[in-house]
């Protein structure tokens, strides 16, 4: 055999052995993913597609034919001003949740007491869970004007309402968003303040670091990821919250949800239901690019705390 013929049969061996190689390599990722595959036809059949439909229809007006004028009064007037109460809404009952839910979260970590972690776990997974009209209820019948919280503390000379307060105005629904967002956050930040290895806090008192510093130098740039992360679930959770606003407040508080919801159904102004969709379409991008920027930081966090 010539050493031409003899490298040929070598090109030929070990083809054939690339290509079964690439074809168990094919297999076993086929057997990986294969049992993701209902996830994706889930997401695509009840994300995907009504996400689709939504831009669609954003852009098309009540005679079927292209156009801008959904997307440009969805910025205008009552519009835009749901776009900011909402937001505005969005940012306090997030912030204020995150504060004190990380407050309770750091709390019962740093108390060792192993049944307290127990009963705060399950029972942030109850609150943060519950909403819409059994919350509101829970609120009207506890603290509304007639309340049962509302009556006792008027036998002791304490009257919630004398001030002008109301739970059906703005602060009102920042302190019902308030019982689902503290929890969530206890949720969320538990892992993360669990992640804080007692060995960094030994070493830097070993170093002669005070607690302030350890903190400021180590556990809050460590912390700060995962914190503005929660921060924006929070923000994004509260944003897309309807049904407990709607019960509330009846939809005298101006909401993006509440507006997209009487627009679709047609109880303010009919044949609008168009002019619905494109305000859905701004939801959909405002919560895309906060969840995008919640994804980026949980996985730097991932990164330090793993």
């Amino acid at each position: 055999m010539t050493p031409a013929e003899m490298r040929a049969d070598v090109a030929a061996a070990t083809g054939g052995n690339s290509g079964r190689g690439s074809y168990r390599r094919l297999l076993r990722a086929s057997n990986t993913y294969i049992g993701l595959l209902p996830f994706f036809v889930y997401s695509a059949i009840f994300l995907a597609l009504p996400t689709a439909r939504v831009a669609f229809l954003a852009f098309r007006d009540q005679d079927d034919h292209w156009t801008l004028s959904n997307i440009f009064e969805s910025f205008h007037g009552v519009y835009l001003l749901s776009f900011q109460r909402s937001i505005q809404l969005s940012l306090v009952s997030a912030i204020t949740g995150a504060i004190f839910g990380f407050i309770a979260a750091y709390a019962i970590t740093v108390s060792k007491i192993g049944f307290l972690r127990r009963i705060v776990q399950t029972a942030s997974g109850v609150f943060a869970n519950t909403g819409g009209v059994p919350l509101a209820f829970m609120f009207i019948a506890t603290i509304g004007t007639y309340g049962l919280v509302t009556k006792g503390l008027k036998l002791v000379g304490i009257d919630l309402y004398k001030g002008g307060w109301t739970l059906f105005t703005f602060t009102g629904l920042i302190l019902v968003y308030l019982y689902f967002q503290i929890p969530l956050m206890v949720i969320v930040i538990l892992p993360a303040i669990d992640g804080l290895r007692l060995e960094w806090r030994e070493a830097a008192a070993t170093l002669g670091a005070s607690k302030q510093q350890f903190w400021r130098y180590i556990a809050g740039p460590i912390l700060l990821p995962p914190f503005t992360g929660a921060l924006l679930l929070l923000f994004a959770n509260s944003f897309a919250a309807y049904a407990t606003a709607a019960a509330l407040t009846s939809g005298t508080i101006p909401l993006v949800p509440i507006q997209i919801g009487s627009l679709v159904s047609g109880n303010v102004i009919a044949d609008e239901a168009n002019l619905g969709y494109a305000l859905g379409l701004g939801m959909i991008l405002i919560i895309g690019f906060v969840m995008t920027g919640y994804a980026i930081l949980q996985r730097r966090t991932a990164k330090w705390l793993s």
